[in-house]
């Protein structure tokens, strides 16, 4: 019988992180640095309180919503932080969930992450980009000996 993939098999261990207080700049800092697209965000007793994406920030920035000329967002970056637009609560799996319930969960909500976590501590993050890795390296022929493409 073979084995399931789980969450655990794919994830990316000890992720960086925020708080909620992080000022966007750090973030935006944090996210480049990393070469990543979101990070978990943790409370003061390193319990998870949100994820924030390069997408939540791009949207905070330009808010159709606040009139205001370019030169202010050096100013928004410094003042806003990461609660003013990360996601609260996020959905969460488990290490042991397995890997196709989390890749049907990204697929559903769109989402391009989840945070892994056990007994209520983050351990992990699952993205988009972990399952297609997998599916790539478990289905990519492994010679390209022999294989012909008709045009």
């Amino acid at each position: 019988m073979t084995q399931l993939l789980t969450v655990n098999d794919l994830m990316t261990v000890d992720p960086e992180t925020v708080t909620p207080d992080t000022p966007l700049r750090e973030v935006l800092t944090k996210l480049r640095e990393d070469n990543c697209r979101q990070l978990p965000v943790l409370n003061s007793h390193g319990q998870l309180v949100g994820i924030i994406t390069d997408r939540d920030v791009r949207l905070a920035m330009n808010s159709p919503l606040i009139l205001r000329e370019r030169w202010q967002d050096e100013a928004l970056l410094d003042n806003m932080s990461a609660a003013s637009c990360m996601t609260a609560n996020p959905i969460t799996v488990s290490p042991d969930t397995p890997a196709y319930i989390a890749a049907e969960m990204l697929s559903t909500y769109k989402y391009g992450a989840l945070p892994v976590v056990d007994q209520e501590t983050l351990v992990g993050i699952i993205t988009v980009t972990d399952i297609l890795e997998e599916f790539i390296s478990t289905e990519k022929p492994k010679s390209v000996v022999g294989a012909v493409v008709d045009r």
